[in-house]
């Protein structure tokens, strides 16, 4: 039987985020309805990262296992054809019979693009970034993060139903950078816990607006006490850039990689 391994970007603004909801449309559902027709019986797909309600991906990988026999462009293009438009099937790939989109990959990483814009709303971006009207301290947000570099105990940045089974994950990297009127939050790790990236994102946005000291993401690492912590910032910003996997396993980088630098 042989595995396919797919690429995925998706506006997430329209889903219940990525799991199979009983109650309200999802990414999975809409995916395994799409490759489900394209091979005449049902699909169940393994992804690597479940992304929340409103979060969004450019390199999201899935795999699944068909008894069809369809060419590769067949399975691209007829997915295509029975999925809405803000979903988009980048590539398809078959893979071995090891390979699995999640316990594969090596590292993840996801942006929080911010839109500094002194408005009453993010006009054509809504729903692409999170607006915050006040100017942020870039420098200072930066700084704070390498803190979080390396291996720890993530607790403070984990939400209070998180299901993992342990809080501890390996940051690579975590750099706040400017590109005016944006600023880009961009976080790689082995893996991330229940709404990881928005309590970073959240607790660094506090120490931008100067409500914070640098010193504080150090000092709350340590506590490991949720209720220490940041907001949890909105998921409008948030993609899922792309997951790496060993070079063995035969999977392309992202066709595109959101960067915004339109004027405000």
């Amino acid at each position: 039987m042989p595995r396919l391994a797919c690429g995925l970007e998706y506006d997430g603004a329209g889903f219940n985020g990525w799991q199979r909801q009983s109650h309200a449309p999802s990414v999975q559902d809409t995916v395994e309805e799409a490759f489900s027709a394209v091979a005449d019986h049902p699909i169940r797909t393994a992804v690597a990262g479940r992304t929340d309600t409103g979060v969004h991906a450019a390199g999201q990988v899935i795999h699944f296992d068909t008894t069809a026999d369809r060419s590769l462009h067949a399975w691209q293009r007829g997915a295509g054809a029975h999925l809405p438009p803000t979903v988009s099937v980048s590539w398809v790939r078959e893979v071995a019979d090891d390979f699995h989109a999640r316990y594969s990959a090596i590292r993840r990483h996801y942006r929080y693009i911010i839109l500094q814009r002194d408005a009453a709303a993010a006009g054509l971006l809504a729903g692409k970034v999170t607006r915050i009207p006040k100017a942020l301290d870039i420098e200072q947000m930066h700084q704070a993060a390498q803190a979080l570099l390396g291996e720890h105990d993530f607790t403070s940045f984990r939400a209070a139903e998180c299901q993992a089974r342990h809080p501890r994950r390996t940051l690579f990297r975590l750099d706040v950078t400017a590109r005016e009127p944006f600023v880009h939050i961009d976080v790689e790790a082995d893996g991330f816990l229940h709404h990881m990236v928005r309590i970073l994102a959240g607790s660094l946005i506090d120490i931008g607006h100067g409500e914070r000291p640098p010193k504080w993401l150090a000092e709350l690492l340590e506590r490991r006490d949720r209720t220490a912590g940041g907001i949890t910032a909105p998921p409008d910003g948030l993609y899922l850039m792309s997951v790496n996997y060993p070079p063995e396993c035969g999977i392309p980088p992202p066709l595109w990689t959101p960067d915004y630098s339109l004027p405000a």
